[in-house]
């Protein structure tokens, strides 16, 4: 079978590129019971609105916080719980953001991310907003992986058919609805998958991958 040419890179963002910290110094510094926090901030019921568009960043963190106060009694502990969780920054994998810089010298790079309408100012805050040609942050356009949609909608952005793009994400079912709508995608662990994925790249220059 002949080898994939790769046209666009589609990275996820969360889990890929940053990496969140555990949330257990800030409940037990904020007196909530263990696990609470991602409890009620990830539950589907809570999650989607915010990763749709449908409610702002503001509106999900303002519910979570009232989630919390019926969870551990305290309306100020949970208030002041949410705001240092909203203060925290996850942690950039800097070999990931060097990947990537390369691979936008041979194809077009885009981030996709399950996003709340907060996602582009983290990413200027962080230095990340001009790592790709764009950003699909699922917050804009109403539909959130693993709905194929998004991966349709990301290949039209980079104007690339989706067999010619290769996806990564650290979640399965992301990864099989990727594949599910015609791209090659990598299920992300660790930044050796990457490694991986860099011969098939089109036209990517030898002395790069020795580099990565």
């Amino acid at each position: 079978m002949p080898v994939p040419r790769y046209e666009a890179v589609l990275c996820d963002i969360d889990g890929v590129l940053r990496h969140w910290p555990a949330t257990d110094a800030l409940e037990q510094a904020h007196e909530l019971p263990p696990g609470a926090l991602p409890a009620a901030a990830f539950a589907p019921a809570r999650l989607l609105p915010a990763i749709t568009g449908e409610i702002t960043d503001e509106q999900w963190r303002a519910a979570v916080a009232r989630d919390l106060a019926d969870a551990c009694g305290s309306k100020e502990r949970a208030h002041a719980a949410v705001v240092a969780w909203t203060e925290t920054l996850p942690a950039v994998d800097h070999d990931v953001v060097t990947w990537l810089k390369r691979m936008r010298k041979v194809a077009s790079v885009a981030l996709v991310s399950n996003g709340t309408t907060r996602l582009e100012r983290d990413l200027v805050r962080q230095g990340l907003a001009d790592l790709a040609d764009t950003i699909i942050n699922t917050a804009r356009i109403g539909v959130a992986k693993p709905d194929t949609r998004v991966f349709h909608i990301a290949a039209e952005r980079v104007g690339t058919p989706v067999q010619l793009c290769l996806f990564i994400d650290d979640t399965a079912a992301n990864v099989e609805a990727a594949r599910e709508a015609g791209m090659t995608a990598i299920h992300y662990h660790r930044f050796e998958d990457l490694r991986a994925a860099l011969p098939p790249l089109h036209d990517t220059p030898s002395e790069s991958r020795q580099d990565l």
